[in-house]
């Protein structure tokens, strides 16, 4: 006999749904069996992906890695190159679909754009990296590409014992593109100004920011991000939205509220499916799963 599931039990109004509800809640079970090998590693060890894919500064210069096991060729392509494959510039496969480059500090510099010319059998195309955490729109085409960010004096955190309020817990949900009186899109560094002082001085101790994650349609509201790892770059860069987070830490606390993926198959992250098992079925499920909080 099934365990009735006390979500069940304590509201009896959601009875007439009760297979509904416990077939979602299995789901969610077997998925996280599935992404933790069945609790031989955590929810967090998978999210930490970000930490060994993506682009890296080493000590000899710079480290790029891609998941596309069924991907048969990878070229790094972008303005160091003149958006043209080179052979200096393509990875190389290890196990496990792992694609990896090694390249000197002079290959790619702070600034630079890139995308990766990806073949598979029967097709290639370019794609944005799933793992980037910069990536930039062109104003005259629309199109987006990733962006190498690498100042030579990166903004550092002041506030690095930070410890939220959280008795009671109250948050303010905010869109920093919203956020202005003018007729335009609001910047991390107006909200830092305007908007972060008039939050605390209402009693808030948390603000929850919409939008946060890179989404090529701005109408969106912010659903339909294409890039989880990176923030959105039409606010600014990287360095104000981190001294955003950082004098927020000095009076509120902050988290982060995710998306659903979008469609567009240039800008999306899903758009790997073409030739790699990066995504499954269940994969809005999965970014339901997976948030990102800052507090």
């Amino acid at each position: 006999m099934e365990k009735t599931l006390n979500l069940i039990k304590n509201d009896p109004w959601l009875e007439p749904f009760a297979d509904a509800i416990a077939g979602r809640h299995q789901f969610v079970l077997d998925k996280e069996a599935e992404l933790t090998n069945k609790g031989k590693q955590t929810l967090s060890d998978f999210a930490s992906g970000y930490l060994y894919f993506g682009l890296h500064r080493t000590a000899k210069g710079w480290t790029f890695r891609e998941w596309a096991p069924n991907a048969s060729h990878i070229y790094m392509v972008g303005t160091f190159n003149n958006w043209e494959e080179k052979a200096t510039y393509k990875l190389k496969k290890l196990k496990n679909g792992i694609w990896e480059i090694n390249l000197p500090e002079g290959a790619i510099h702070h600034g630079d754009l890139y995308k990766l010319n990806v073949y598979w059998d029967g097709g290639q195309g370019e794609r944005i990296p799933a793992w980037a955490t910069r990536v930039v729109q062109d104003e005259q085409t629309k199109i987006f590409s990733a962006q190498v960010w690498a100042p030579e004096k990166p903004y550092k955190f002041k506030n690095k014992r930070f410890k939220p309020k959280k008795s009671p817990l109250l948050i303010y949900e905010c869109h920093i593109g919203m956020s202005t009186n003018e007729e335009k899109v609001g910047t991390y560094n107006e909200f830092r100004q305007n908007i972060l002082p008039r939050v605390a001085k209402d009693g808030y101790n948390a603000i929850q920011i919409m939008a946060i994650q890179e989404h090529p349609y701005y109408g969106s509201f912010g659903y339909h991000v294409s890039s989880f790892f990176a923030a959105s770059s039409r606010f600014g860069t990287p360095d104000e939205l981190k001294q955003l987070i950082d004098e927020a830490h000095g009076i509120l606390g902050v988290s982060i509220r995710h998306g659903i993926p979008c469609a567009s198959i240039m800008e999306r992250t899903r758009c790997f499916i073409s030739y790699c098992r990066i995504v499954s079925s269940g994969w809005r499920s999965i970014s339901s799963m997976v948030s990102v909080s800052m507090a």
